[in-house]
């Protein structure tokens, strides 16, 4: 009786045995699949826009990354990704490179046309020797140097774009004598497409290296578009600087034979006029029985355009102020691709104290933009120590309670 007990205890523990190591050859095998590298690099993720995997054509990248890639390219396999996250910072920037964009492989492959169209538009390094030569005064009206790359692939009908870097920007921050910028892209005249790079610290030649793919874009198309590149720095506390601007229309451009390297002067950018920030109509009604202010949003006309595309998607937000103290704020809905704005919307505002007199309110119009912080088209202010037809339309309201009064107001700087 004892033998058949032993041969069953040792045939259960090696069935645990059996069970416990084949499920524990199938988990790694499973952990092993999950942490394969995934079959595309992802450059661009933004609301919004259609940005798909970066590999089109398995194309070189210009610049420094193709004498690294060509010293890896016997060590990765074929099929396999190639990370650039472990050349990025703290940050998430990547480090600046000091190659020359003029010695890269791809402009070595242009055909004679093209390169004769970009002599003009590419800077030599005997060019940026004289730059540096200039006296202070010539150096101020500098605004530096945007590089940039376009292409069509043909084969999944998409427009890439690599903003490469851009060279001798001017230093916004008097303090440090340096810049935090960044770029922001617009595909015009539509303005549907808007995407920014990141944000590059402490640097006048920031080295952006960043590309953006968009799908549905026909290349019979190609030709009505613009490209618009707002350069910025970044502020930490208030309005970011606005460094100048790029504006390249599409038309002429032949983009059948591959990647074409560009370069650009940045410009000032056009700044508004303060005479032509439109007009506002508000209508405000005071009960004095109730103590509260309606304040009815109607239409703004004439509002001017944001940028060169011509079109706004303006918003108003509404501010009551008591005695200098921001006590209550609402806003409009947006309105979309239009410089004469109709909202009729009515807020409600309870007044802390009796009477108007320590009271003011601020009308903001502001251009919404999903990319970046909205802008502010024009300001209106009303109260007892308001100028101009924003004081008149006050003291109306203060002498006839319980009525409605409505008001057209130009709008002044934001």
């Amino acid at each position: 009786d004892e033998i058949p007990t032993v041969v069953g205890i040792f045939s259960a523990f090696g069935l645990v045995f059996s069970v416990s190591l084949f499920a524990w050859i199938c988990c790694q095998r499973k952990s092993s699949k999950s942490n394969k590298t995934p079959p595309y690099k992802f450059v661009h993720v933004l609301k919004g826009v259609d940005i798909y995997p970066e590999n089109l054509n398995s194309k070189k990248k210009f610049g420094a990354d193709d004498k690294s890639e060509a010293k890896n390219k016997s060590a990765v396999p074929k099929n396999s990704l190639h990370l650039d996250l472990e050349k990025r910072d703290l940050n998430g920037n990547f480090p600046k490179t000091t190659s020359k964009i003029q010695s890269s492989p791809d402009t070595e492959n242009l055909s004679p046309k093209h390169f004769s169209e970009r002599k003009k538009d590419s800077v030599s390094p005997d060019s940026l020797k004289s730059i540096t030569s200039l006296s202070s005064e010539e150096k101020q009206d500098k605004l530096g140097t945007l590089f940039f790359s376009l292409e069509y692939n043909f084969e999944k009908k998409a427009f890439v774009v690599n903003i490469k870097e851009a060279r001798g920007l001017p230093a916004m921050d008097e303090q440090s004598m340096t810049s935090d910028p960044y770029i922001k892209m617009t595909i015009l005249p539509e303005k549907k497409h808007k995407v920014k790079t990141r944000v590059l610290r402490k640097t006048l030649d920031p080295a952006f290296d960043e590309t953006f793919t968009f799908y549905g874009i026909p290349y019979s198309q190609i030709q009505d578009l613009t490209l618009h590149f707002m350069i910025l720095s970044f502020d930490r506390f208030s309005r970011d600087d606005v460094i100048g601007e790029v504006l390249i229309p599409l038309a002429g451009i032949e983009l059948t034979e591959g990647r074409m390297l560009m370069d650009r002067e940045i410009i000032k950018r056009n700044v508004r006029k303060s005479s032509g920030r439109g007009e506002l109509l508000i209508s405000l009604c005071y009960q004095s029985t109730t103590n509260t202010l309606t304040v009815v949003v109607l239409k703004a006309r004439h509002l001017p355009k944001s940028d060169v595309s011509g079109l706004s998607d303006p918003y108003v937000k509404v501010n009551l102020y008591h005695a200098k103290k921001r006590i209550s704020k609402k806003k409009t809905h947006v309105k979309k691709c239009t410089p004469n704005a109709v909202f009729n919307e009515l807020f409600v505002f309870d007044i802390p104290c009796e009477g108007l007199d320590d009271i003011s309110i601020e009308f903001l119009v502001l251009d919404s933009d999903r990319g970046s912080r909205n802008e502010v088209i024009g300001r209106l202010t009303l109260g007892s120590s308001a100028e101009g037809t924003g004081g008149e339309h006050w003291k109306e309201i203060c002498e006839y309670p319980r009525r409605q009064i409505a008001k057209w107001h130009m709008l002044c700087d934001g």
